[in-house]
């Protein structure tokens, strides 16, 4: 967890040094970009060859379901319910 924290740090400390330079962000945009793809790449591998996850899917994929829809009724909820509290004009 420490080393964690220390390159978040380091992350943060050379961001704020160079978030002046257009190339630099530039080419941290793409790069973060490829990360991510890359791990949702091994992600999918990972799941592809779990034996555990395969053979549970169908319940697996229902509770996935379950709790997307609650989450983006709960998210429209909230965002509405926020929306009408602070920023609706009366």
């Amino acid at each position: 967890m420490i080393t964690v924290l220390l390159l978040m740090t380091a992350g943060i400390f050379i961001g704020w040094i160079l978030h002046s330079k257009n190339k630099f962000l530039i080419i941290t945009e793409n790069l973060t970009t490829w990360a991510i793809y890359a791990l949702l790449f091994m992600l999918g591998v990972s799941v592809g060859t779990n034996e555990k996850i395969l053979t549970n899917f169908g319940k697996i994929g229902f509770q996935a379901i379950a709790l997307t829809l609650f989450a983006v009724f709960g998210s429209i909820l909230l965002a509405w319910l926020t929306y009408f509290l602070f920023f609706k004009k009366r």
